[in-house]
């Protein structure tokens, strides 16, 4: 006999799949009523249904176990089905009856088995949604990601809502090694989380902070809140051990894209080629740490990739040339060095180095202009000795971005050796660097080509990361001065940059380093050199840079008319 009449069970069970289909205004109280009706009909004395996103989670018990009835009367298993989806999810259904109880019948069971079944197709639906929604919307530190960012865009564009209403922002913690490095990466994630949550808090229902990787955020939010956002960006303490008041400060970089109302959004890049030229335009500012974009940008960044596109067939047709500016004594007028210095002629016009350079410097085409420009100065050497032309140590600039190459010392020397060029003739510019990870890499090559008897010189000193350091750690033979530091004919030698150029000038000499000073302009500059005790000069007072027939005239002299300069 069975337990429960038919037609109370088929009323049960068109009202469980009801409101289990009923997705828009799903009642969750009343549908746990309904499975409380049916428990008790059938004098169930639990029910429960467990999900694991796969099997290793199931093992370790790390997954949702969910009880919406018992009556605390237990008993053993009389219902359990365990299936494991295509996406490798597990999903579990237990019934559990007293052994008081009446048996049921066998039309009992088979009608209890397709209620457990449909429970738990349901939750295979809503527990698999949830886990895609995570999978597909969230990285792996509960996060959200890009594709929830632009989810929201999407969802606001097609509301009407989006444009002329909301601001888009690309924003980069910086310095944020440094953080990692002083309080520890554990620590520095606590600060990581809560930064986002700070920022993430400003943001209403609609607005959206998302993580695109490392200390990477994506931001959208109504107009009227970005100002509060931007107070952050520009400096805010953020606590990592709240207990023992422990704390750091935490400074951002962000491009900004203000939606306007005509904005059109058909692709993801529409936003994010906006908000990257306006980051790039940030990140390359000595200043501004916020930059918003507009239309000029669009254009700046069509040149920019009109250079790129231009670069491998021009020097493939030999557009770039090699300029030497000579470096003189300034007592005896003598000819002491060079630096090589690149310059790029397309279609018989001149491409100024600041338009190519820092394009280049984006990607590793630097590198293989920087090797291309050191190739051509080995050959140039070798010519000369060849033609008994005594050459000068001739300086060439390499970029930080031949840091991260771990055979640069290697493929340096291979260059060199190839022309025959001893290796006294060559000086290698190398850049301050910004982090401790890039100071060691810098001391390792400078070290190298030391050992090698290869000139080093450091370039932009007093730009970089801890640049005391730099020269008290790292053997160069060379410092250069830039302009910056040189004071001007107006300058009385009282003038901060009097007493820095003088501090500078005789700490370099003091520790051993050759001093040279760039950008010497004037007959009074000269005088200041004289009187500092920097012997080398390399500016417009001698000579601008030189193509290389116009250089070999003033190298087959070696000296200048100081008296004539200066009179």
């Amino acid at each position: 006999m069975n337990l429960v009449p038919n037609e109370r069970f088929y009323e049960l069970f068109e009202k469980m799949v009801s409101e289990m289909n009923n997705i828009e205004h799903f009642d969750r109280e009343g549908f746990i009523d309904t499975l409380r009706e049916f428990a008790e009909a059938y004098r169930i004395s639990s029910g429960v249904t467990e999900f694991y996103t796969n099997e290793n989670k199931e093992k370790l018990g790390e997954g949702e176990v969910m009880c919406d009835y018992n009556n605390d009367r237990g008993g053993p298993a009389i219902i359990q089905h365990r299936f494991v989806t295509k996406s490798q999810a597990v999903i579990k259904g237990t019934l559990y009856r007293s052994e008081d109880e009446e048996p049921l019948s066998e039309t009992d069971m088979k009608r209890l088995d397709l209620v457990v079944l449909e429970l738990l197709s349901f939750v295979a639906r809503n527990r698999l949604a949830a886990a895609i929604e995570t999978l597909g919307f969230y990285d792996d530190f509960g996060y959200k990601n890009r594709r929830a960012f632009m989810r929201q865009v999407d969802r606001l564009y097609g509301q009407g809502r989006l444009c002329g209403n909301y601001t888009a922002m690309l924003i980069n913690l910086r310095h944020f090694t440094i953080i990692n490095q002083d309080i520890g990466r554990k620590n520095g994630d606590v600060v990581l989380k809560n930064f986002y949550k700070l920022v993430a808090a400003i943001a209403d229902a609609d607005g959206i902070v998302s993580r695109l990787g490392g200390d990477n955020f994506l931001a959208l939010m109504r107009n009227e809140l970005i100002e509060h956002v931007l107070t952050i960006l520009r400096g805010v303490p953020i606590y990592y051990d709240k207990e023992n008041e422990k704390r750091v400060m935490v400074y951002a970089r962000a491009g900004i894209y203000e939606i306007p109302e005509d904005f059109s959004f058909d692709t993801q890049g529409d936003i994010m080629d906006k908000l990257n030229r306006a980051y790039h335009s940030a990140k390359q500012s000595a200043s501004e740490t916020i930059s918003y974009y507009d239309e000029s940008m669009g254009v700046k960044r069509d040149s920019e990739m009109r250079i790129q596109q231009l670069f491998e067939p021009a020097l493939a047709r030999k557009e770039f040339k090699v300029y030497y500016q000579p470096k003189v004594d300034v007592d005896t007028g003598e000819l002491i060095g060079a630096e090589a210095l690149c310059r790029w002629f397309h279609e018989d016009k001149l491409i100024s180095p600041a338009d190519f350079i820092p394009v280049l410097e984006q990607s590793n085409d630097i590198c293989v202009l920087d090797f291309y420009i050191l190739d051509i100065v080995c050959s140039d050497i070798r010519r000369w000795l060849d033609a008994c032309l005594e050459p000068v140590r001739t300086s060439i600039n390499l970029s930080r971005k031949h840091l991260i190459d771990i055979d640069l010392l290697r493929h340096i020397i291979e260059i060199i050796d190839r022309h025959n060029v001893p290796h006294q003739y060559i000086e290698i510019e190398l850049t301050e660097t910004t982090t401790d990870v890039e100071f060691r890499v810098l001391k390792r090559i400078v070290s190298g080509l030391q050992d090698e008897g290869i000139y080093t010189s450091v370039d932009d000193f007093g730009m970089g990361y801890s640049s005391l350091n730099l020269i008290r750690e790292i053997p160069w033979n060379v410092l250069k001065i830039d302009r910056c530091f040189l004071p001007e004919d107006d300058e009385d030698d009282s003038s901060v940059t009097s007493l820095m150029y003088r501090h500078v000038v005789a700490m370099a000499l003091d520790i051993g380093l050759e001093c040279i000073t760039e950008g010497v302009e004037t007959t009074k500059q000269i005088e200041i050199l004289r009187a500092n005790h920097c012997q080398h000069a390399q500016g417009f007072i001698f000579d601008k840079p030189l193509p290389r027939d116009q250089f070999e005239r003033v190298l087959s002299r070696h000296r200048y008319d100081l008296d004539a300069i200066l009179k």
